[in-house]
This record gives C-alpha cells, structure tokens and sequence, in this order.
C-alpha cells in the first residue's frame, strides 16, 4: 500500500521509526518529513500528507504529534479527508469499518511505539464495513459540500 507519513518535532522520532516499519511490511512510503526534531508547525505537514492522499497520491496517510490531535483538526480541512486520531487498535478497526478513515493521527508522546505500530497494523488491514455505514460517510461528504 502507498502510504503518506509526517509528524512535527514533537511525533518525530516515532515516526521515524514507524517509516522503517512500514517500509519493512513491504508498503511503499512517502516520508513528508520533517528531517530532525527542531521545532515546526504541524499544519504544514498535516497538509502535505492530507493533499496527497486526497489527490491519490497515497491510499492512505499517518500522522505523528504530541497528541495526534492538532494533525488530526489540520488534515481535516482538506476536501476528502476523514482524519481520525487514535489511541488503541480497536479504535483504528472502527474508524475504518464504520467511517472510512484515511488518515491515522498518532500521538507520540503518550502513547508507546508498540502500541502505534498496533494501531498501524489495525488502520491499514482493516477495510471499510459499507453496508449501513456507507450513507453515513455518504451523508460527512455532502458536509463538505455546503
């Protein structure tokens, strides 16, 4: 799978090693950044992971802050995107069967690599459940709309 990673400073380290992890699964990885720990703002990195995946450059995107939150508020003002942030793997399950998410925000400060790479695993094997839950992501696209 072609996923679209990015943290700001405070998810940096994570990050990193969850690209190597992914990149060991076999998936094809496009690492946005940032390239050290120094201080940046994580809306600009939210946008460039959120953009590829609503332009298809990716299938699906990862998200690493100190919470997962802030990614999480960025990446949804980009048309298309259902970014959710996420602290277990059942979670990750749910978010995926029920809204269709395509992008992960992780938090990398409080919650520990392994539990992240869990989370990984869960958010990107898990497909969307359609069924009843297709007219409600349905009903979240015509929001975008006006």
């Amino acid at each position: 799978m072609k996923i679209s990673i990015a943290s700001d400073h405070a998810g940096f380290e994570q990050k990193q090693g969850l690209v190597d992890y992914l990149v060991a699964q076999g998936h094809d990885v496009i690492d946005r950044g940032p390239d050290s720990d120094e201080r940046v703002d994580y809306p600009d990195y939210a946008a460039l992971v959120a953009r590829d995946v609503a332009g298809g450059a990716a299938e699906r995107g990862v998200l690493v802050c100190g919470t997962g939150i802030g990614m999480a508020v960025a990446a949804n003002k980009v048309r298309g995107i259902r970014a959710v942030n996420v602290v277990t793997p059942r979670f990750a399950e749910l978010s995926r069967e029920h809204n269709d998410a395509n992008i992960v925000a992780l938090s990398g400060r409080f919650v520990d690599v392994d539990v992240n790479r869990a989370i990984l695993d869960a958010f990107l094997a898990t497909p969307f459940g359609e069924g009843r839950h297709a007219g409600r992501v349905e009903k979240i696209k015509a929001l975008e709309e006006g």
